[in-house]
């Protein structure tokens, strides 16, 4: 019984430890984004033995997971056809994300984008939450 006991409080302590290095590593420079934004993605792309940084900018169309498995779609529109693209969140390969405009939004995914051409595919800003002073 007495081994089963600090069986279970070691593998608890281990499983803290791998939490603490896991939100350790996930404080990077990203910002908070959310869906319905507009953003700058810069993605590292290995050529040959060449790096460069691509920037793929766009809608933020969904987000999934969370810690180290998190990902976000965007969308953007080239040449009349839909592109999206899958990013982690955590990666060395993405650079930094940039925030260009944010969107005022009701859903947690935005597929219904995809069937959106024109004007329609604009969403309203997002004013930033300011709290009133208190009045005596």
């Amino acid at each position: 019984m007495k081994n089963r006991l600090l069986q279970i409080v070691e593998d608890m302590a281990k499983k803290h430890v791998a939490d603490l290095s896991e939100k350790s590593d996930f404080k990077r420079s990203i910002p908070a984004f959310e869906v319905g934004d507009t953003v700058d993605v810069h993605f590292r792309i290995l050529e040959g033995q060449k790096e460069r940084i691509q920037v793929f900018t766009g809608l933020v169309i969904s987000q999934r997971g969370h810690g180290m498995g998190e990902m976000f779609t965007v969308r953007r529109i080239v040449q009349g056809e839909g592109v999206e693209r899958t990013f982690p969140v955590v990666s060395p390969r993405v650079a930094k994300v940039e925030v260009k405009k944010t969107g005022k939004v009701r859903r947690a995914k935005l597929y219904y984008m995809r069937d959106r051409v024109g004007k329609a595919t604009r969403l309203k800003e997002r004013k930033p939450h300011i709290p009133k002073a208190k009045t005596k």
